[in-house]
């Protein structure tokens, strides 16, 4: 999140009320938007005060709009509110509260990290947390329970790995489910076993269920405070809406609560957990709930399981494992008639699928469903990460919607082609290819896999690169997006995703103005979100709509009456406005 000085330098782009002014008018922007006729930049937005984008230009709208409040964006980017279209916001805000283990680089550097986390949460009844992945060990193979064992055996540790796919347990969360060397493999799922036939304690895909039953879940209020985490954080980042992919009857409960209340900001997108209990609960799709905050409207349905834990079905065994083909997660007739149901009840559907022939039996599916025709509920296929080249045209055939991650391509460089080879790589992680074949993208970041900043998917898209800037040249870089296909793969086409391109994903007139500050281009190292808006309300950054501060001694204006105008720059609020009181930094301390 930024700085409280980053916070404080943007008060001098917040306003105190608009409530007496007709319009909004920011100018000496660099705006940059989509549209149906292509990219539109601009250096002032018009926003009426119903929370619309009136219009975007350049400086003679000045003179257009005299009656507007006038705010001078210096030069700040803006552009439109970013649409993350496929992520996890109960499975992130949680996240805040249990063990991290994004990025560690060894068994022993885990361990240790479990070993501090439970001695820090003594009363914890279990261990739980996320983000393990043994790709990025010297020894890339699986850990064990004995590992955990050796640093809390006292209750039970159950960590998830970084893709969601795969589960890593110590010996007491085995025998609190029951799980002997004799318990079978579910099918879709697969317990990784030693030489001699001995559970491990790793859990890939539907055999995680195995010890997932046994978890404590959050109540409501748990689940309130976890989302409402999440979404300061999201907000923070500039990203105005989520599509939250596969939520459960409790979790939807708590979002129409949350809308109810009022207490709902970002614009969710939700897909139920499969085509079972909370498609039945619903009945029928919710849409524009609290003035469009709130849809509940799509299915998401698995065909496979991830790549790096090599669950991701295969049409051909992997590359360094002949002997493996992943794990379909249903048989093709299973998945058809799952999708049958949705579709006939109104539903889009979402269908999980990262190997090539998770792909193929997602397509499949939607073909017989909708009768090799597109369908206007626009189905989509989550991830799309690796197609068999034959296939990328019949996702435009069939009017599908690819729903892919950017950052998904830089993380997996390093084992993705070990996987599955030098030819098959050419059709994973294809985003010219799609773009080429007339496919629409939507773009996200599968947060809390990946860290949800769109600035990392975004630059990912354009430069086929990771945060440290390799590999030098991009990773298969004639896959790249362009810049402006990147920002509406993230803004207009999301919203597209969706069936809510009308109504925001661009700053067009009539639109709701949703839009972001940036610090700089969100392609520029360093660049980062200032303040958040939906409908034209401040909802990350400075307070748009507060009481006046008190003492603003450099005003003429009495803001009682009228809105005070402080027209020093960024130089004077660092050097004059922002250094403590006198005494203040000694009492700080």
């Amino acid at each position: 999140m930024p700085s409280l000085r980053l916070f404080l330098a943007a008060a001098t782009l917040a306003f105190f009320s608009t409530a007496a002014y007709a319009e909004t008018v920011l100018h000496n922007i660099e705006g940059y938007t989509s549209s149906a006729d292509g990219p539109v930049e601009f250096s002032v937005l018009v926003v009426g005060n119903d929370g619309r984008i009136v219009g975007t230009g350049d400086d003679t709208l000045l003179a257009a709009h005299p009656e507007a409040l006038l705010i001078d964006g210096q030069g700040r980017t803006v552009l439109p509110g970013l649409i993350d279209a496929h992520a996890h916001v109960l499975g992130y805000g949680l996240l805040q509260w249990q063990l991290d283990l994004m990025g560690v680089r060894s068994v022993d550097e885990a361990t240790a990290r479990i070993q501090d986390y439970a001695r820090d949460n003594r009363h914890a009844r279990w261990i739980l947390g996320r983000g393990w992945n043994q790709v990025l060990w010297p020894v890339k193979a699986f850990p064990s329970a004995t590992d955990i064992d050796a640093v809390v055996s006292d209750r039970p540790v159950w960590l998830r790995r970084v893709d969601g796919h795969a589960g890593w347990a110590n010996s007491a969360a085995m025998e609190l489910a029951g799980i002997d060397n004799e318990t079978p493999d579910p099918v879709g799922g697969k317990i990784i076993r030693d030489a001699e036939g001995r559970a491990t304690g790793v859990f890939i895909d539907k055999a995680m269920q195995l010890i997932a039953a046994y978890v404590p879940q959050p109540d409501k209020s748990e689940m309130r405070s976890a989302i409402t985490a999440a979404q300061d954080a999201l907000l923070s980042e500039g990203i105005t809406g989520v599509h939250d992919a596969g939520i459960g009857l409790m979790n939807a409960e708590v979002y129409m609560s949350m809308a109810d209340d009022g207490d709902l900001d970002l614009r969710i997108y939700a897909m139920t957990a499969g085509a079972g209990e909370v498609l039945d609960a619903l009945g029928e799709p919710i849409r524009g709930y609290d003035d469009d905050r709130l849809a509940i409207a799509a299915v998401k349905l698995y065909s496979d399981g991830a790549l790096g834990s090599r669950g991701a079905a295969m049409i051909e065994p992997y590359s360094d494992d002949p002997e493996n083909r992943g794990l379909p997660f249903w048989t093709q007739r299973e998945l058809d008639a799952m999708v049958a149901k949705a579709n006939g009840m109104g539903f889009q559907v979402g269908i999980h699928a990262i190997g090539d022939l998770g792909n193929r039996m997602a397509l499949e599916a939607f073909a017989r469903v909708q009768d090799g025709k597109p369908s206007p509920l626009r189905n989509r296929i989550e991830h799309a990460q690796i197609v068999a080249l034959d296939d990328i045209g019949r996702f435009a055939e069939l009017g599908l919607v690819a729903s892919m991650q950017a950052t998904h391509a830089t993380s997996d460089k390093n084992m993705a082609e070990d996987r599955v080879g030098p030819e098959r790589i050419l059709g994973g992680y294809a985003w010219r290819r799609m773009l080429e074949a007339g496919v629409v993208l939507a773009n996200g970041s599968d947060f809390p896999v990946e860290l949800p900043n769109p600035f990392h998917g975004l630059y990912a898209a354009v430069a086929r690169q990771d945060r440290q800037g390799l590999p030098e040249g991009g990773w298969y870089s004639d896959q790249s997006m362009t810049r402006a296909e990147a920002l509406r793969s993230f803004t207009l086409d999301a919203a597209y995703a969706a069936h809510q391109e009308n109504r925001f994903g661009s700053l067009e007139p009539g639109k709701d103005a949703d839009f972001v500050l940036w610090s700089g281009h969100p392609l520029d190292s360093g660049s980062i979100c200032l303040q958040t808006w939906i409908e034209g309300v401040q909802s990350a950054g400075v307070a748009a709509c507060a009481k006046h501060f008190p003492g603003h001694g450099d005003t003429a204006t009495d803001s009682h009456y009228g809105v005070a105008q402080v027209t020093g720059d960024l130089d004077r609020l660092e050097a004059v406005e922002l250094p403590p009181l006198p005494g203040e930094e000694e009492a700080a301390r």
